[in-house]
């Protein structure tokens, strides 16, 4: 299995996150076999309004402005990729860390479920979550990049 460590990027990223968060992703790239960057630890709220504005957020509560949340991105020949397989390996080897460590986390693909303790793939996970909201007749909102502490043990 290859071995991958975070880039001085990365680690500036994870500057002023949680500490139980930063535990999670420092295992998880050493369990991974997706390398991956830190893409986003800590935002401004001028930051938020301005991914709100382009619909790539939904809230200006996010748990970015806190340090509760990353967004961790796959990393494929030297580049950030946001393509389904790659995250789908990158969560299941940030939810085994969680695991080990028994931290619990919110998954920005299935916002739903106790991602910690979920059994089921990534892939099933998403599509469980998009048929619900489909169910309820709302949209889904999928951001697979994102892991969060949940606010009832981290508030």
């Amino acid at each position: 299995m290859p071995k991958f460590s975070l880039g001085a990027t990365s680690k500036k990223e994870l500057e002023g996150v949680h500490a139980d968060l930063v535990k999670v992703i420092l295992r998880a790239i050493e369990l991974t076999c997706q390398d991956f960057s830190v893409h986003d630890g800590i935002r401004t709220l001028e930051a938020q309004k301005k991914l709100v504005a382009a619909g790539a957020s939904k809230t200006l509560e996010s748990r970015h402005l806190t340090g509760h949340a990353v967004d961790l991105v796959p990393v494929i020949n030297g580049k950030l990729r946001w393509e389904w397989d790659p995250i789908y390996v990158l969560a299941d080897a940030v939810r085994s860390a969680a695991r080990e460590l028994k931290i619990p986390l919110r998954w920005g693909g299935a916002w739903d479920v106790d991602f910690t303790n979920s059994t089921d793939s990534t892939e099933h996970l998403v599509a469980t979550y998009v048929e619900a909201c489909r169910q309820q007749g709302k949209r889904a909102f999928i951001d697979g990049p994102h892991f969060e502490l949940p606010k009832a043990k981290y508030p």
